[in-house]
């Protein structure tokens, strides 16, 4: 008898452990789900479905976001002239990809916006990154997130479920730690 009060007590321990987990990576991610400030210039806010698109990366392969279903996808919408990218991007190769690339449920591709292969080739190679970019001719996968008029340095976290969970403009050091917890929480989900 006793031995099946402690068993219960172990695998309640367990289910309680697991619960708390769940529960502490849902307030993560709904304290960071906030509105986006007009001032962004996004025309979709956290909460919406993720658009449907697809482009070409630098190596020439294809995706789609068909492709990432059910994985935490982070997109960072950037631009070889963009001084703020420039400075955001080894933040970005370091914590976040150089952490996750080797889990099957992360995507990370960075969007270059409207700027020819050889560019964004030299782009990449000059900020020494590793992770996948693609292509944006005329920003239209910029255009399905953002005001086409409004400036890159951006970031949109998608969830398993594909919608936006979280999205940040310009680089500020508080907003990347929040989107590294948000990216956390959502793997652990």
């Amino acid at each position: 008898m006793k031995h099946i009060s402690n068993q219960f007590r172990l695998t309640f321990l367990v289910l309680l452990i697991s619960l708390t987990s769940k529960v502490q990576c849902a307030t993560t991610i709904a304290q960071h789900k906030r509105k986006v400030p007009a001032a962004y210039g996004y025309i979709l806010q956290p909460g919406d479905q993720a658009p449907i698109f697809s482009m070409t990366l630098t190596d020439g392969t294809k995706v789609s976001t068909n492709d990432w279903k059910g994985k935490v996808v982070m997109l960072q919408f950037t631009a070889s002239w963009c001084g703020v990218c420039r400075r955001e991007m080894p933040h970005i190769e370091k914590e976040i990809w150089e952490k996750h690339k080797d889990n099957p449920d992360f995507v990370l591709i960075g969007v270059d916006r409207d700027e020819p292969l050889n560019v964004v080739k030299r782009y990449a190679s000059d900020m020494k990154i590793t992770y996948p970019l693609g292509l944006d001719p005329g920003a239209d996968i910029f255009g399905l997130f953002a005001d086409k008029d409004a400036g890159v340095t951006r970031n949109v976290i998608i969830g398993k479920d594909g919608k936006i969970a979280y999205m940040t403009r310009l680089f500020k050091m508080d907003e990347f730690n929040q989107m590294k917890e948000v990216i956390d929480s959502l793997l652990k989900q």
